[in-house]
């Protein structure tokens, strides 16, 4: 089959390969970009296992916490350009959103943007500042977390990332530092995964089968492939998964040591624009059309 000079760029894109080397793996799998991708990796010639999202909105997240620190939310408000993001109307909005969020629970953004507030609702209070301000704007995303003991949240970079963390353990001054260092480190390292044993077995034979597959082109015998891999999938967990990776202030320690008898229950993080791939250049024309749908 044809394969696009569309198709190669956006594999070349997700993998920073050569554009002949995306080429070639597009057609050993038939157009298959997720196939194509592993193809890659499996040869050796892409290490973007974890590249990030580009960020194709600007915005800002917001975050707020109950008083009595059982409840913590999390807002995305996507706004054009980061110039309105600096806006005071802007922000004033988005901690309106996050104290609507605690207050409620909701479960969808079409719930938020139905809530009554002041005589109107939510989605129109936002269609009357974007007309204000003269950009257009998007509520993408909201997380409420709760908990019998008690929550932290963080935000790094002014909003660009943030974290929520359900806790269980003793409420003490020493816990809530210690919560408030682990979500730091959530915004800095991006586990996928609390735990190891939340690591799916489809998540795990993929992996296994890639990273074997690296090491018969490596040319490693096949009677030592096995051992090789129980450190490789060690290093995965290390890398992926919150409790194991070390951690950030002392890379002498895990995660989990550092926790000690405090337990890490969920985790939310949010990074502005993750999953939102700028295809274009033409960006202003791509909010609108969000905004439109």
């Amino acid at each position: 089959m044809g394969i696009s000079a569309k198709l190669v760029m956006e594999l070349r894109r997700k993998t920073d390969a050569g554009m002949m080397d995306c080429k070639k793996a597009l057609t050993e799998t038939n157009g298959d970009l997720e196939a194509a991708t592993n193809y890659l990796r499996e040869k050796g010639i892409s290490k973007a296992a974890k590249k990030a999202s580009r960020i194709a909105a600007e915005g800002l997240v917001f975050n707020a916490i109950s008083d009595d620190e059982k409840i913590t939310a999390l807002v995305e408000l996507n706004s054009e350009t980061d110039f309105v993001a600096k806006n005071d109307d802007f922000k004033a909005f988005g901690k309106m959103l996050t104290k609507l969020v605690i207050e409620n629970d909701l479960k969808t953004v079409e719930e938020l943007n139905a809530l009554a507030i002041d005589g109107s609702t939510v989605e129109t209070k936002l269609k009357e500042l974007i007309a204000k301000i003269g950009e257009n704007m998007n509520i993408r995303r909201f997380a409420r977390i709760s908990s019998d003991s008690f929550v932290t949240t963080y935000l790094h970079m002014g909003g660009k990332i943030g974290v929520a963390l359900q806790l269980n353990g003793n409420v003490t001054d020493e816990n809530k530092t210690k919560a408030k260092d682990i979500a730091m480190h959530v915004a800095a390292m991006s586990p996928d995964f609390l735990d190891k044993s939340e690591v799916t077995q489809e998540v795990l034979d993929k992996e296994r089968a890639i990273l074997k597959a690296q090491l018969i082109e490596q040319g490693k015998p096949e009677n030592i492939i096995d051992k090789i891999l129980i450190g490789k999938m060690n290093k995965f967990f290390e890398e992926n998964c919150l409790l194991q990776q070390k951690y950030v202030k002392d890379d002498k320690i895990t995660v989990e040591n550092y926790a000690g008898d405090l337990k890490v229950i969920s985790v939310t993080r949010f990074k502005l624009g993750e999953g939102l791939e700028k295809r274009n250049e033409d960006f202003a024309a791509e909010v609108k059309a969000q905004m439109n749908a």
